[in-house]
Order: structure tokens, then sequence, then C-alpha cells
């Protein structure tokens, strides 16, 4: 007799955005005629650069012919782009051998799937909010007790708040897997080195292993601030880096990241090696490659005619977030992040719920946003808003809020 994995009941009432989907929807039906503005999901919206349009047709058009048709590739993903990864860390002054990529379908489906070399009693500490896929997939692995309140038994919450400046302290108990997103989605906050320091001397005195989420680095844009988590010494023996083209180069449906484990990494049962052995038994056990013409696109995206593009697009949605953030500055909230990333952090006015908000947002000015109770316990008191969006669109919307909301 089948039966189901009991762990995916833990989770809490609905996936993030299906409930904001839900609400917008719901709005929609009792309110016909209504435009909604929306500034929460982070979904990119501007086109494909060219030199990667011209790349990703050609790599179609070879497919079409018997001389150049490729079918299945390394599964680890494609020499020359691996190899183009390992010049661009090299410019930050990080060492990696291209063996030690694994070119992916993206960073969400690494973010989960990582865990999988990892035992299930390990314990998992994240930052307070996060991306939801981390706790999530965590939850579905069985790692956890059930959510009480907003908070799983089993997973340490490191909150993230005004006070620390968004950057969580290190654990004060033992943990195994830390899960670090910088820059933070949702919060926009980035770590500095030695915020990063103090996570790797903490990692490699208890042989834990850091998951490092950078694929918002490119909206980096102080020079003293860290793009990978291998800038800090020592994080080569406990970091596993997960990062993507989605934001960056608008590959959100072409679908191509990577994860850099390299073959130093460490951890307490795991000699140099292991680790990046068991992942690359997983890769090729469970995925067969991300695609072909896809690959053919990230190569353009790291050519030099392609990162002036791409930054092209940065620069874009980093001017969107300056519109939000100083358009509700000008309206009287309190406003984190849009600087070094594409996300605004808004606090809740007058201690509303992060739902309370969002309703009165939708409501009264017709603005779809994110609720930070929605990545996590600390995240409640606040909104998330995107910069992902038409300049067009994030201006109406950041009018309508101007004009229409009563705070």
């Amino acid at each position: 007799m089948a039966k189901i994995n009991p762990n995916y009941d833990k989770l809490t009432t609905g996936y993030l955005f299906p409930e904001i989907a839900r609400r917008a929807r719901a709005f929609m039906d009792a309110h016909p005629g209504v435009t909604l503005m929306r500034l929460g999901i982070g979904n990119t919206t501007e086109p494909l650069t060219p030199t990667i349009i011209h790349a990703l047709h050609h790599a179609v058009d070879r497919l079409a012919c018997v001389e150049t048709y490729t079918g299945y590739g390394d599964e680890q993903g494609d020499r020359d782009l691996r190899e183009a990864l390992a010049a661009r860390y090299a410019r930050l002054g990080v060492s990696l051998e291209p063996e030690e990529f694994f070119i992916s379908d993206g960073a969400k489906p690494d973010s989960a799937n990582i865990q999988s070399i990892f035992g299930i009693d390990n314990v998992v500490a994240v930052q307070d909010p996060a991306y939801p896929v981390y706790v999530d997939s965590n939850v579905i692995a069985g790692r956890t007790g059930q959510s009480v309140n907003g908070q799983y038994a089993g997973i340490v919450y490191m909150p993230c708040t005004e006070a620390n400046g968004f950057f969580p302290d290190i654990p004060r108990e033992k943990v195994d897997l830390i899960y670090i997103c910088s820059p933070n989605n949702p919060t926009g906050a980035v770590a500095t080195h030695e915020q990063l320091k103090k996570f790797v001397d903490y990692a490699r005195a208890h042989k834990a292993v850091i998951i490092f989420d950078s694929a918002y680095a490119p909206f980096i844009r102080d020079p003293h601030l860290p793009r990978s988590i291998y800038e800090v010494e020592g994080a080569r023996e406990c970091a596993i880096e997960i990062s993507s083209f989605s934001k960056e180069a608008g590959f959100t449906g072409v679908r191509l990241g990577w994860t850099i484990v390299p073959k130093t990494a460490v951890c307490e049962d795991a000699a140099p090696g292991k680790l990046h052995a068991l992942w690359l038994r997983r890769q090729t056990t469970m995925f067969n490659g991300a695609s072909n013409i896809a690959q053919r696109g990230g190569l353009a995206v790291l050519s030099p005619q392609g990162e002036e593009e791409c930054r092209g697009l940065v620069n874009y949605y980093m001017n969107n977030a300056r519109i939000i953030r100083e358009g509700l500055s000008q309206k009287g909230l309190t406003v984190f992040g849009g600087v070094n990333a594409p996300y605004v952090w808004v606090r809740t006015p007058h201690g509303m719920s992060s739902w309370e908000f969002f309703d009165k947002l939708l409501h009264e000015a017709h603005v779809v946003s994110t609720p930070g109770s929605g990545f996590g316990p600390s995240g409640e008191g606040y909104l998330r808003l995107s910069a992902f969006g038409h300049k067009e669109d994030i201006e109406r919307a950041v009018k309508s809020i101007q004009d229409n909301l009563n705070v």
C-alpha cells in the first residue's frame, strides 16, 4: 500500500506566493474593472539583451543540423561555461576550479536539493526572515517538528531585525547547516566581510556548513561589500554557494544557475572532497544537466558585451528600487534595502500586521505587495516591495500609494 510523505502536511497553510495570488484574485472578483499594480513577486519583466538573444538563437539553430546537434551534455554543465564562471570569480579575487561548479536549472531548486546530501539529524539554522524554500525543503525532508506560532520545532531561527541591521548574530547553540542569503531576500540587507567572517569562523569551529545564496550579488553597488562568501578567508572549507542568472540576466523563465561545492569543504563526518563527491553523485543520479540552449545563453551573459548589457538591466531595476524607496519615504513610511538589492523592506505603520498592511495597500492603493510574515516570524510587521517591473508601472504604483494610502 502506497503512503504519502507526511512531512508535507507540516507545511503551513498555503505557500506564500499562491496565497498572495488568491487574495489578489478575490479582490479583482469583487472589484471588476480595477487594475492592480504589482510590487510583489520578484519576477523580471525586461526583455533579454541582444547578445543573449543572439546566442540563444544560434544554439537553437545548431540543434537543427546533424553536424552540430547535441543531445545529453555533462550533468555538471558545459566545461566552457564553468570555466567562464571560474574566471568571473577570479575577478573577485576568488580562486575556484571549474570542476567545483555545478550548472543547474536555477538557484531555487538547488537551495532545496542541496540538503539531500546531509543527514536527517542535522540541526538547521536560517536567517529570519528568509526565502521560504530554505525552511520548507527541510520540513519536507523531515528535519523539523510541527509549526507553532510560525516557527517549526527543530529549526534555529536567527532573527534579522532593525536592531542588528537585518543581519543575524551567530547561533548560541551548535548547529550544522546555516542558510544565509546576501543580498538578502526579503530585507535587501547585505552582509559585510566582518559579518560573514564571524559565520565562517563559527562554521569551521563546529564543522558546520554554510549554504550561501548569492543570487542577488550583481545588484551590490558598494565595492566594499562581498559578492561571494569565498571572498572571506576560510570559507572554502565550510561553505557551499548557490547563485543564478535569473535576476541579473532575466533568466527567470530561461532557468539557469549554479552551485559551487569546493573540494576543500568539510563537515563533521566528511573529509575534504566528500561533499563535492556527494553532490556530483546526486546530480548525476537525479539530473541530466541544464538545457544546452540555456547554457549557450549563460555563456553569452559572461561575455564582455553580455556583462555590459546585463549591468544595464541591473541598473534599470535599481532605479526602480530608488523610485520605490524615495516615494515611500516621502509618504512617511520607514523603509530599508533598495540600495544594494532590488527589494525594499517597509515597516508597517501603527503596529499593523503584515497581512493587514498588505490588505490595506491592496484595497486603498490597488498595489500588490508581499507580507513580511510569509518569510518567517521576524518578518512580521514588514512588507517587501519588489523593484522588478516596468518603470512606468513602478512610478504609477508609487504615485497611487502616495495619493491614496491613508497612513
